[in-house]
């Protein structure tokens, strides 16, 4: 019966529209809970650690070594807008130098991969109260949407030396080009020459923010991954 009671309260409290009821929710739910009242500041720096905590290993994640060769859902393969270099330079048995470029490629993401965590503590600490209960009240990626409109064009502008930079270090530019003039050589083909540093790039971006997404589903579906003691004390009984 308590937990019924709770589990409503929790659904008015979630679905609350002004300040004043989520405070009257938050002090209702405290009641029944028999802790000290919650805030919705408290409620939201509780969010704001459990987003912390999550990004913390999504970043770590990406930027081990092969976080992204290794992972199917954010390997980045052959720049598609050439992949008619890579089926050519296989036909002619070229294999090992495509799949050296493609780990090279995955490998400079690994790297910088690493400079996303401050960017992402920074667009989340700077939250409004707003801001979190439009996150707790929204869609099951509404964390991760917030974080693509406030720090993609950060990150780009962060990436992309550092991509470079990575990309010549692991031998990534230098495959790519060999390949790419290998390529131009064969007689009767279009030249081609594409920006790789853009494209290893805006890829490296989108591969962290599907592990971002994949981590606000775990903070969500999974009280294990609920590691702010705020988010706990509200939700310990909802599941």
């Amino acid at each position: 019966m308590r937990g019924n009671r709770l589990f409503f309260l929790l659904m008015a409290f979630v679905c609350g529209c002004t300040s004043t009821q989520l405070n009257q929710s938050l002090g209702t739910i405290n009641d029944i809970l028999g802790g000290d009242e919650l805030t919705t500041d408290q409620v939201a720096s509780g969010l704001k650690e459990a987003l912390i905590n999550g990004i913390s290993n999504g970043s770590a994640k990406a930027s081990k070594v092969d976080g992204y060769f290794k992972n199917p859902k954010i390997k980045i393969p052959f720049p598609p807008d050439v992949q008619k270099v890579e089926t050519k330079l296989r036909q002619i048995g070229l294999d090992k130098q495509v799949d050296d470029f493609i780990m090279t490629l995955n490998r400079g993401a690994e790297q910088a991969a690493k400079e996303a965590k401050p960017i992402f503590v920074s667009a989340i600490k700077s939250m409004t109260i707003q801001d979190a209960w439009g996150i707790l009240k929204g869609e099951e990626d509404a964390a991760t949407q917030y974080l693509t409109r406030t720090t993609s064009d950060q990150l780009k502008l962060k990436f992309q030396p550092i991509v470079e930079k990575a990309l010549n270090s692991t031998n990534a530019t230098r495959y790519y080009t060999d390949i790419i003039s290998t390529y131009n050589k064969v007689p009767f083909v279009d030249k081609v020459d594409p920006d790789l540093n853009n494209y290893a790039t805006n890829k490296a971006i989108e591969g962290l923010f599907y592990l971002v997404a994949q981590e606000e589903k775990k903070i969500r579906e999974d009280p294990l991954a609920r590691t702010s003691d705020l988010l706990k004390r509200v939700f310990a009984e909802q599941d």
